[in-house]
């Protein structure tokens, strides 16, 4: 799963309505409730402003494009770094710092750069930036999370010196998509050369060629961007001279900061503060498209979970409708597959009959005990990791050990500290004791096959070696499908195997949110803020 990137459950998934329409800016979802609606942006920026603030939930740990897999350094980096492709606030996939790319046969991409875009200190990109950049994720010395990615590529190559050719071992759409994220990041070869392993920390630089350059970091207190006036796509030239980020970890701290007017804005609004800030008068809080669904991913098979009967009784126990209400405000629904509604906008069309058709998760406590007894796992013990990273966790955590206890299940929380429960995903040997984590599984593209790769046997984010030979080979073939309309109908087989088996368990969606001081406006409201330049829109809200 792409999951945790410190994970905050609040964020979950995109068109929260029931509707075949797809997301975009100009289009509208109302929930069933009548209580939210979801749009892909805010009101366009009425005039310019000197400097905004911006709150993060956390201090970014890098600002390394190769080792950026959290919100937090994805959301600065989005301002400040440019990828090959760009994911719009419409979720769908355009060209980036290339103006195109071909595929001459399934396992040759060729890429044909923007002439004259210029780096931060003012040189000029070519064809060599690009393949030191790419080739950073594939050398084991830079421990990338995004290495997988590459894993059929057998050469990156400049073929031209406006011209970069990826040869693979077998066709693979998504390595494609994928460089519109962090995968597809270009950075100087000389910066990368002259940093080294000062690269990305508050000790180096970063010299992209974003809309914004960074101007300084202050460790513990704060980061500031400052305006590239030069910025190659004139549409999104900065309305901000400059933006400043500050970290906030305590929830309550946070919501505080939006109603002073100390921060103007963030993403990712703190569900217990939602109403509160949705009355307050100081600003807006606007939901966008989101990829994300909160899970419970299966990290050892050799327990108790390791039995199918039980896996599918803990799903069965769970109070999905009440759990939306105390972890998410409300604002969210119960999931109905482990990848979110909102990974299927490549290819909206397809939404209805392929994830609005499923069934709504079944909530049966009495035929879930059935199971567990079946099973003969009356009173085994599952080990749940919880953490005080954010409140949502606790609460899903808290909710799962009830369901447990009404079906005969032992679950046991076991509590650690932020930095470990993020270690989780990333280091094997912290899964150590565990059987079960709660994970925000998310896309970083609109395709829902991003997520189902992570079930892959051997792949990164197959956090519980879960494996399953009937998948890997469904996975191929929807990964050799270059057609969005017939590859997500590949994409379903993977969603029904993975229904069926439970590898992870779907838990609930909700809408992706941001708030905006009564300054401000103009930012995209959707998870897309992770990579696309979303800073650049915000401006004053009045002239």
């Amino acid at each position: 799963m792409r999951t945790p990137r410190s994970v905050t459950l609040l964020a979950c998934t995109a068109a929260l309505a029931a509707t075949t329409s797809a997301c975009s800016g100009a289009s509208t979802h109302q929930s069933a409730d009548g209580g939210y609606r979801v749009t892909a942006t805010s009101p366009p920026a009425q005039g310019s402003l000197d400097s905004f603030t911006w709150s993060l939930y956390a201090e970014p740990y890098t600002l390394d494009y190769a080792l950026a897999y959290d919100y937090p350094p994805n959301t600065v980096l989005a301002n400040v770094c440019d990828q090959l492709l760009r994911v719009t606030p419409d979720m769908q996939i355009e060209p980036g710092l290339a103006v195109k790319y071909t595929q001459p046969d399934p396992r040759t991409l060729v890429y044909t750069l923007r002439p004259g875009v210029k780096f931060h200190d003012g040189t000029t990109m070519t064809a060599d930036d690009v393949v030191v950049s790419l080739g950073r994720h594939t050398d084991p010395e830079t421990g990338s999370p995004w290495g997988s990615a590459f894993k059929n590529v057998t050469a990156i190559e400049k073929t031209g010196p406006l011209e970069v050719t990826i040869r693979l071992s077998k066709p693979d759409v998504l390595l494609n998509e994928l460089l519109a994220a962090s995968p597809g990041t270009i950075e100087s070869a000389a910066t990368l050369a002259k940093a080294g392993k000062d690269y990305g920390t508050p000790k180096g630089t970063v010299n992209c060629t974003g809309p914004f350059a960074l101007d300084r970091w202050t460790q513990g207190e704060s980061i500031t961007l400052k305006k590239n006036a030069d910025y190659w796509d004139r549409s999104l030239t900065p309305k901000s001279d400059q933006v400043k980020f500050t970290f906030i970890e305590d929830p309550a701290a946070r919501a505080n900061a939006f109603l002073s007017g100390t921060a103007d804005g963030g993403y990712m609004v703190p569900s217990a503060s939602l109403a509160q800030l949705r009355s307050g008068g100081k600003g807006s809080v606007l939901f966008g498209p989101n990829t994300a669904a909160s899970n419970l991913a299966v990290l050892d098979f050799h327990g108790p979970l390791g039995d199918l009967k039980v896996r599918k009784a803990l799903s069965m126990a769970l109070d999905r409708k009440n759990i939306v209400k105390a972890a998410a405000g409300g604002v969210g629904f119960p999931a109905k597959a482990p990848a979110a509604r909102g990974a299927w906008a490549l290819a909206p069309e397809k939404t209805a009959s392929l994830y609005d058709s499923l069934s709504e998760p079944v909530y049966d406590v009495k035929a879930a005990k059935e199971l567990v007894q079946e099973a003969g796992a009356t009173g085994r013990t599952i080990t749940l990791v919880t953490s005080t990273l954010a409140p949502e966790i606790s609460v899903v955590a808290n909710a799962v050990q009830a369901a447990g206890r009404q079906i005969g299940l032992d679950v046991k929380l076991k509590a650690v500290a932020p930095d470990a429960y993020s270690s989780i995903f990333v280091d094997p040997n912290a899964r150590a004791g565990l059987d079960l984590v709660i994970t925000n599984g998310y896309d970083n593209t609109p395709d829902p096959l991003e997520f189902y790769q992570y079930l892959r046997t051997g792949d990164f984010g197959n956090y519980g070696n879960w494996t399953n030979a009937e998948y890997n080979a469904a996975f191929d073939r929807a990964n050799a499908q270059p057609d969005p309309a017939e590859r997500a109908e590949l994409t379903a087989e993977l969603q029904r195997i993975a229904l069926r088996e439970l590898p992870v368990i779907p838990v609930y969606e909700a809408p992706y949110s941001v708030f905006l001081g009564n300054r401000v406006t103009g930012a995209p409201t959707g998870i897309v803020q992770l990579y696309y330049p979303w800073a650049a829109k915000i401006g004053a809200a009045k002239r």
